[in-house]
């Protein structure tokens, strides 16, 4: 079995990190789509580069997405950072395809990732940053249960365009009301 349901939902579960799965992340983190909204456009992976991360971040708190109904890989979650100490962490997400976005995919995603930093990190506060032109990534935080709690302005250029970016966090007292 390739993946492993660690964090299941209904639509998909969040399993360890594959590392055969090292070409498609490659290709999804070279595609403008993707890396655009991550402001990783300017970095350029290889699949050694993939392979190495994997390695590197496949025992923590990163985690593949995917879908329930086939097994297919749809994206990665994960704690980018987490401070035992303060009860607090800051977590990011990707859904790779085009095709896949939009499907409610990454809004269940994040549920999942949230309730386990709740649940199983004894975090209390979960940040996360996303640019102000990606408001279907705004709303499906929104739908998780994030607040927007400050704006850094101008601080993203694409394409010859400045974009704010928003800081939202969810707190564990706010996950309590869904």
């Amino acid at each position: 079995m390739k993946y492993y349901k660690k964090l299941v939902g209904s639509k998909v579960y969040l399993s360890p990190m594959c590392l055969d799965d090292a070409e498609t992340y490659t290709k999804w983190l070279n595609d403008l789509s993707v890396t655009e909204k991550l402001g990783t456009s300017h970095n350029m992976v290889s699949v050694s580069g993939e392979q190495e991360w994997i390695k590197e971040n496949s025992q923590g708190t990163q985690f593949a997405i995917v879908k329930a109904e086939n097994d297919e890989l749809l994206g990665n979650c994960g704690f980018n950072s987490v401070d035992q100490i303060h009860q607090c962490g800051e977590v990011g997400i990707f859904i790779g395809d085009e095709k896949n976005r939009n499907n409610g995919y990454g809004s269940e995603a994040m549920g999942l990732l949230v309730d386990f930093g709740f649940n199983y990190l004894n975090l209390n506060n979960i940040m996360l940053k996303v640019f102000s032109f990606n408001e279907n990534a705004v709303n499906c935080y929104k739908k998780t249960g994030f607040k927007e709690i400050g704006r850094r302005r101008q601080a993203y250029y694409l394409k010859g365009k400045y974009y704010d970016e928003i800081f939202m966090d969810i707190i564990r007292s706010d996950r309590h009301e869904y």
